[in-house]
């Protein structure tokens, strides 16, 4: 049952509010209190909390306006149902009523008890409705915070686990060296044996390596201001650090950056993103195919986007396009080593920017990655 407090000094209108709001059959009964003035009136609101006021504008010991912002007081922000009610007609008074807090405004003598009912609920309904959200934005806040913790602590976690495992992996690298120089075997094939060993190793101290890499990109300063780019020196900076695996896989490399030759964004982060594609893109080639790559830029300096094609072995996008960019997840496990961190990699610093990835693919056609790069505030 709700509870309506009525503070108005006029007897003969308190009355007559409560024969209005008086439930009809069918109506939910409401719980009526009264109040002769202001004083009283914030007396019974501290103890009662009604779920709606309505206030006289014209109380003997003070004003309409005063009260409410008495009543306001009491209160949290932006939740108190009040309705003002006055006897005159001036429009600068309901503004400044509906300004201060009020949800609503009556003129006396100019309402029955269907408009004085139907404004009373509707006020408390949307006071419902403004408290209901108000304890959704701050739960959701509230989650928000926590799983930031959450994450940070899972970040830090990783960080420090791959950063403390390093020692150990070194240490064990170290031995199977000290092994491999000076151990004999009675019986030759037990030497072959050694290189899935060192195969495992080095799969162990990649995986740690990348676990590292992911995090402290993470745990970067997001606020590295983006410079412009020169899309050219950029991709000849990432074709000469792949230049061993170019050779070897006699790869063809194009480049069209004709169309927006520079670009504002985080020199580091954009090298990152070129770098793990094209890598992507020369690993993961069709062995029959040499592969070809083609690097070019579209769209408007404002947003614009970077394309990374080859024709390599592709990827089933109706089976595994869900799961292109997870973490430790690999399509072609068969083809290439790898930890299945570069594309998770990238997404996460395309996002960090504000932009987001494009993909087409078809198995043993080829990929082709649109990377919508967000404009520099």
């Amino acid at each position: 049952m709700k509870k309506i407090l009525l503070v108005d000094d006029n007897e003969h209108d308190r009355m007559l509010y409560k024969r209005y709001l008086k439930a009809h059959p069918g109506e939910e009964s409401m719980e009526l209190h009264e109040a002769s003035s202001g004083e009283e009136g914030l007396a019974m609101f501290a103890a009662l909390r009604p779920d709606c006021v309505l206030l006289d504008h014209s109380l003997q010991d003070t004003d309409g306006l005063s009260l409410l912002a008495d009543l306001q007081r009491l209160t949290p922000p932006n939740s108190l149902c009040a309705i003002m009610i006055t006897g005159s007609g001036s429009e600068s008074l309901a503004v400044r009523a509906l300004n201060n807090g009020a949800l609503d405004y009556l003129m006396k003598q100019h309402f029955d008890r269907e408009l004085l009912h139907k404004t009373v609920r509707h006020a408390i309904e949307k006071n419902e409705w403004r408290q209901y959200q108000a304890n959704y934005h701050r739960e959701l806040q509230a989650a928000n915070q926590q799983l930031a913790r959450t994450n940070a602590d899972l970040d830090n976690f990783v960080y420090a686990a791959s950063h403390d495992l390093r020692q150990p992996v070194n240490n064990l690298r170290g031995l199977f060296e000290e092994i491999r120089r000076a151990a004999s075997f009675a019986d030759p094939s037990d030497a072959q044996l050694l290189p899935f060993m060192d195969k495992a190793i080095q799969a162990l101290s990649t995986t740690i390596d990348d676990l590292a890499t992911v995090v402290q990109e993470h745990r970067q300063p997001t606020t590295q201001a983006p410079e412009p780019v020169a899309l050219a020196d950029l991709a000849a900076d990432v074709l000469a650090v792949l230049h061993p695996q170019i050779a070897a896989t006699k790869a063809d490399i194009t480049l069209d950056f004709s169309e927006v030759p520079e670009v504002p964004y985080v020199r580091s982060n954009l090298r990152t993103i070129l770098l793990n594609l094209v890598a992507n893109a020369l690993k993961y080639r069709r062995p029959d195919h040499p592969p070809q790559v083609r690097l070019r830029i579209s769209g408007a300096a404002s947003q614009p986007v970077l394309e990374v094609q080859d024709n390599g072995l592709g990827i089933d996008l109706a089976t595994h396009g869900q799961e292109l960019f997870q973490l430790f997840r690999r399509f072609h496990p068969h083809a290439a080593e790898g930890t299945g961190v570069g594309l998770f990699l990238v997404n996460r610093l395309v996002q960090a920017q504000g932009g987001h990835i494009e993909v087409e693919s078809e198995a043993g056609q080829g990929t082709l990655f649109r990377v919508f790069l967000a404009a520099a505030s």
